[in-house]
């Protein structure tokens, strides 16, 4: 699970090329620019502290792969992704479920960065504070994206409420920032120990 020099490299690639062919007559112009918003403002980061202060290959390829999540889901519109629509009529769903996948991303790979930063960069050790903690930063990065979509809702028109991706769900936002905390929970438990791992390969100061 080593990363190798060329690979972050590799993944950028890989997310602009999707980038590219994603913005190639989206649903939505609107809702592809700001769906695709939050990889765009992560790579120039990612790319200046790359030098400094490198994440573990884990969490690069699950920002990979939630980046790729986003990215589908803006050229579509969350609602039209068509393995959703497939799954949606196969099991005669209410909904396109695609979103939910979206919302569990959006804890289980932040939590992962979020465990990260805070072993490398802060007195917490792995245990029980570390957990809380990392669960507790994933709920605020939910809700503030939950707040973000409330705002462009109440600015915007067809497209922002297409944005908003509720699909008729009353308890769509409740749902959201659910599905994001299971995310966050499933993360460490079951990528904690090969994180752990990957960080003492790394030869990085704290308390591993």
């Amino acid at each position: 699970m080593n990363i190798t020099r060329s690979e972050p490299a590799q993944l950028l690639v890989i997310v602009f090329v999707a980038v590219l062919i994603s913005g190639l007559a989206p649903y939505d112009r609107i809702i592809w620019l700001l769906e695709v918003a939050p990889v765009l403002i992560a790579i120039p980061i990612l790319f200046a502290t790359y030098g400094r202060c490198p994440l573990t290959p884990l969490a690069y390829r699950l920002l990979l792969c939630h980046a790729l999540i986003l990215i589908i889901g803006a050229h579509y519109t969350y609602a039209r992704v068509p393995p959703g629509l497939w799954l949606q009529e196969a099991l005669e769903l209410s909904r396109n479920h695609y979103d939910r996948l979206g919302h569990l991303a959006q804890g289980f790979v932040p939590a992962i960065v979020a465990r990260e930063v805070l072993i490398r960069w802060s007195p917490l050790k792995p245990g029980k504070w570390l957990f809380f903690l990392v669960l507790t930063v994933c709920l605020a990065i939910s809700a503030s994206y939950e707040m973000i979509e409330w705002w462009v809702a109440l600015l915007g028109d067809d497209s922002a409420a297409a944005f908003l991706g509720t699909q008729g769900d009353i308890w769509d936002t409740q749902w959201d920032m659910f599905l994001a905390l299971i995310g966050a929970f499933s993360a460490q438990l079951v990528l904690a120990r090969l994180h752990d791992r990957q960080l003492r390969a790394m030869a990085i100061p704290g308390p591993l």
